[in-house]
């Protein structure tokens, strides 16, 4: 497995991540044990770059149940991985309770991570969500506190506009900046992906597969459970699902000349976007974690990139991202 830089203070990373939310919430039915399995897999694979956040997944203790799993099967292993967690977005087990970047709210919450993690310090901590009535010199100034107290290694920021993103950095150096990224999400070349370059910061997209549906695996809204959060998502609606499965057939045909999957397709053409750029693509099973994996041995011509622009250009996609 290939290293990556994120940023220029020196955090080093796997070439592709493992996002790890649908590991305990949002897309069905989880079990520990098979995700588990797979945060295995992933380190035999030689990922070491693995993400969770504070909100994902309630259990019987509460919020952060993701974090709990990721701790407990990364913990053997704590020295050679790096864990990225975020905070900001407050939720209860069924709803969306607001946004907080306040600086006593921002050390509550790392407290909180670190205990979860069952670990003393977080390689990577975003802000989740920037909180609209704190400025964000505020919030990336108690982040930069954490550092200096060694509980945190690197900072990052999620879903920020490039004057967010410059406001941050000029408090304390920003490592990455996450926000999702793919052929149906490509909004971050307009404006925050060439930010991140002009100051050095590395590029995290998040839903490389667009969710799952770049994959051609969904077909239908019929095939969710109802406890799947694409439900509600405008992307996937019926009307939707028509005017983007044309962009998947695209994949389709291409990936089948290539002798790949649509998904290793899409998913090579994120990594073919840059080497500051570090995909995280999620899964909680062994099978798609290895096809996943195997995208990172795919090259294209400079023809097929072409084809695969002109096929989901920035705008194409029906819907909204929420």
């Amino acid at each position: 497995m290939e290293a990556a830089a994120l940023g220029a203070q020196g955090l080093q990373v796997s070439r592709m991540g493992l996002g790890c939310m649908g590991m305990s919430e949002f897309y069905g039915q989880t079990h520990e044990s098979e995700s588990l399995e797979t945060l295995h897999r992933a380190l035999e694979l030689g990922i070491t770059f693995f993400d969770t956040a504070d909100i994902y997944g309630f259990d019987e203790h509460g919020m952060g149940a993701n974090e709990r799993l990721v701790g407990k099967g990364l913990k053997p292993h704590r020295s050679s991985v790096q864990i990225a967690t975020k905070f900001g977005v407050l939720r209860s087990a069924t709803q969306h309770l607001g946004l907080s970047g306040m600086p006593e709210y921002v050390k509550e919450a790392c407290e909180a991570c670190l205990r979860r993690l069952g670990t003393d310090y977080i390689d990577l901590y975003y802000c989740h969500r920037a909180d609209p009535k704190v400025p964000i010199a505020e919030t990336v100034g108690a982040m930069a506190e954490l550092v200096k107290e060694g509980k945190v290694r690197y900072l990052g920021l999620s879903e920020v506009t490039p004057e967010q993103l410059a406001a941050a950095h000029a408090v304390h150096p920003i490592s990455a900046v996450q926000t999702e990224y793919s052929l149906w999400s490509r909004e971050p070349e307009l404006d925050i992906l060439n930010a991140c370059r002009e100051l050095g910061v590395g590029f995290v997209p998040y839903s490389p597969l667009g969710r799952g549906f770049l994959t051609g695996t969904i077909t239908s809204r019929s095939e969710l459970t109802a406890d799947d959060w694409r439900m509600q998502n405008p992307r996937f609606t019926d009307a939707a699902f028509e005017q983007n499965l044309r962009i998947v057939h695209g994949i389709q045909q291409l990936a089948e000349a290539k002798s790949v999957t649509p998904a290793q397709l899409a998913l090579a053409w994120v990594l073919a976007q840059g080497q500051d750029i570090v995909p995280i693509p999620g899964t909680k099973r062994v099978k798609y974690l290895e096809q996943n994996v195997a995208a990172l041995s795919i090259k294209f011509t400079p023809d097929e990139l072409a084809r695969l622009n002109e096929l989901a250009p920035v705008g194409a996609t029906f819907g909204s991202r929420y």
